[in-house]
């Protein structure tokens, strides 16, 4: 039998420590580390959610690696590349890889009677994975679009619609200038999506692959490169590595030299502002444990100078100082643990609320999205728990010494 935790439960459940459970001392630790765990998990589920779905909107229009000519890389200027059947297996047989889609490029305007707006128009592929652009659909339908063919059908973003006043099944002209030239396109919308993100947003349409390369004056074998979708992006870099040896430095029948990139160069500035959320994440962690911890050292103290006289009686007993202090340690994680199962109830009550109903909404200009993205996973979950009990128990090492300076002969003398 554990002597120091028989006490403890002995202490926390007789009638004559109730009052001492139900103080206003204990009650105002057990809610610090309530609070303080509740408020760590609302924060990480927060984070991860918004870095989540940002980077799915990033991903979306750029996909996890892009293929593309070494000298587009390098530059602003359109410069095509040759990606044969040969070289989509190729990369399609990488460890790691999901989907091999083609894409290109071409610079136009976009004019209606309202307005106009300079627009980038991505040819995609029947090989190419629409499910992002089809769930950001506000209006219409992201059609499969051809490599062959060109239906003249564009998807445009709403900004542009709104810009534009424009919808979906109108007729609208593109104009394209190479060469000292303007050629001009009718094309028909036939689907408006939205992601929030300007940068897209205000200047990315779809339209089919074969259209994009007419547009260029390119011959049908080139594009503007090749778009790879690995299998787990916690796995990005060493799937990069894969491509790197498989495409890099490789030429193609024209002479042009192959290289590649991750979505992380390609937008070094978005993602290099998600990482500093994890400095917010931290200072808010460390701010909420010390929280918890001085509550519960100031609950502890108070609990221990109020048992002075059950200090002094077991001493007397022969208990040694090592024995008091763990009945009161055990005393004090019995609090901790109720402290953390109302913080546990609340915490994820409130993400799970915010998931359900997206309550909480923020402005979709400035964070990318129209409402609070929370998303709630086990280890960090588990992580928090554990990290906050441990931490807090420790925390009262050092306050349970206290017990060592109650002498049952001053106790006695005192009583």
């Amino acid at each position: 039998m554990n002597f120091p935790l028989f006490i403890a439960k002995k202490v926390r459940t007789t009638s004559a420590s109730g009052g001492q459970a139900g103080s206003t001392v204990v009650r105002i630790a057990m809610a610090g580390v309530a609070v303080g765990l509740a408020v760590m998990i609302v924060t990480v589920s927060v984070v991860i959610g918004f870095k989540n779905t940002v980077r799915d909107k990033v991903t979306g229009f750029g996909s996890h690696i892009q293929v593309m000519n070494f000298l587009a890389q390098k530059g602003v200027d359109p410069y095509p590349v040759c990606i044969d059947d040969s070289m989509m297996a190729r990369m399609s047989q990488i460890e790691g890889i999901a989907n091999v889609q083609r894409y290109a490029l071409a610079q136009g305007i976009l004019k209606t009677d309202a307005d106009y707006m300079a627009m980038a128009f991505k040819g995609v592929g029947p090989e190419y994975d629409l499910t992002f652009m089809r769930s950001c659909l506000k209006a219409g339908e992201c059609p499969t679009f051809s490599d062959e063919l060109s239906s003249n059908k564009i998807v445009i973003s709403q900004s542009v619609a709104d810009k534009l006043q424009t919808g979906v099944g109108d007729r609208i002209f593109a104009y394209f200038v190479a060469d000292n030239d303007v050629r001009t396109r009718r094309f028909t919308i036939c689907g408006i999506y939205e992601t929030n993100m300007s940068r897209f947003d205000d200047n990315v349409c779809l339209t089919d692959l074969c259209t994009a390369c007419k547009l260029n004056g390119w011959t049908d074998d080139e594009v503007s490169g090749a778009e790879l979708l690995v299998t787990d992006f916690d796995e990005l870099q060493t799937t990069m590595r894969r491509v790197i040896k498989t495409v890099n430095r490789e030429r193609d029948k024209h002479g042009n030299t192959l290289t590649s990139q991750t979505i992380y160069e390609a937008y070094p500035q978005l993602f290099s502002w998600l990482d500093l959320l994890d400095i917010n994440v931290y200072v808010i962690l460390v701010l909420m444990v010390c929280v918890a911890g001085f509550t519960m050292i100031a609950g502890l103290l108070i609990i221990i100078l109020e048992r002075t006289q059950m200090i002094g009686t077991l001493k007397a007993l022969g208990a040694r100082n090592g024995t008091v202090r763990s009945i009161f340690l055990w005393l004090a994680t019995f609090i901790i643990g109720k402290g953390m199962l109302i913080g546990d109830i609340v915490g994820l009550g409130l993400v799970l609320l915010q998931k359900a109903t997206g309550i909480v909404k923020i402005d979709p200009q400035t964070y990318y999205v129209s409402e609070v993205p929370v998303e709630l996973h086990l280890v960090p979950f588990v992580g928090l728990n554990v990290a906050t009990l441990v931490i807090c128990v420790l925390v009262l090492v050092g306050p349970s010494y206290v017990v060592a300076h109650i002498r049952p002969a001053q106790v006695m003398k005192y009583e």
